[in-house]
């Protein structure tokens, strides 16, 4: 596939997710009951659900996303320039909307593609299942249902590194560093999502640290490709 590969043809994404409510004890009694039942595994060494709850935000059922971020790769006077933006606020359902509008109207193509880090396993699925929670339907090129594998347009810069070896997780932050890609060590990291935007209330610093993301997914499928980096000077957020 990726000797094949147009980039402009690629539309990168990233999102970030928080938990439902920000404290355990705010969820009603059955989500709590649910919550334990999900979670029997990780609770049965002596853990109490509370201590478990910050990894609420990393699944569909228990969690909601808060921003996505989009990145698109293109060539203009000879230059490779990536542009990013993002779709995020405190309502899920309506940047959930917006970003179904770019996909509907602008990725209904068979040669276009999504892709993003690990995005197979978590960030595909998880706009998917927040798409149906909320009601709204799942966009073609994110729809999976009934098609076959090679007709599925989606990429992932993790399974790629995988060579076949299922039991592997590398996290982009690794990747990075031994592609020597420069990205950012500033301002937040995953871990303090959830802080900046129920505390905070800051989630244009959550749209702002998953744009880095983005761009960091694109540059790593450049090296992947064998091309050379794009530059700082040719990196535009919207």
């Amino acid at each position: 596939m990726l000797d094949q590969l147009n980039l402009s043809k690629v539309l990168f994404l990233d999102i970030e997710t928080v938990p439902q409510t920000y404290n355990y004890n705010d969820l009603d009694d059955s989500t709590k009951y649910l919550w334990e039942k999900k979670n029997a595994y990780h609770l049965k060494d002596g853990g109490s659900p509370e201590d478990i709850y910050e990894r609420a935000g990393i699944l569909a059922e228990f969690g909601k996303i808060v921003c996505i971020s989009v990145g698109f790769a293109t060539t203009e006077g000879g230059f490779q320039l990536i542009r990013t933006k993002s779709y995020f606020g405190e309502d899920e359902k309506i940047l959930l909307q917006e970003f179904c509008e770019l996909l509907n109207n602008h990725y209904t193509y068979p040669d276009q593609l999504l892709c993003a880090h690990n995005g197979k396993e978590f960030d595909f699925p998880y706009i998917c299942r927040r798409l149906l929670i909320n009601g709204m339907k799942i966009p073609r090129i994110l729809n999976m249902a009934g098609k076959k594998p090679w007709e599925i347009k989606h990429i992932d810069t993790m399974e790629l590194w995988k060579f076949g070896d299922y039991k592997n997780y590398t996290s982009l932050e690794l990747l990075t560093h031994v592609f020597d890609i420069p990205t950012p060590k500033d301002d937040i990291d995953g871990s303090q999502v959830a802080a900046v935007f129920y505390e905070a209330k800051d989630v244009e610093r959550i749209a702002k640290y998953c744009e880095k993301d983005v761009v960091a997914t694109i540059q790593l499928l450049l090296r992947y490709l064998g091309d050379p980096l794009v530059i700082e000077e040719n990196i535009t957020h919207a």
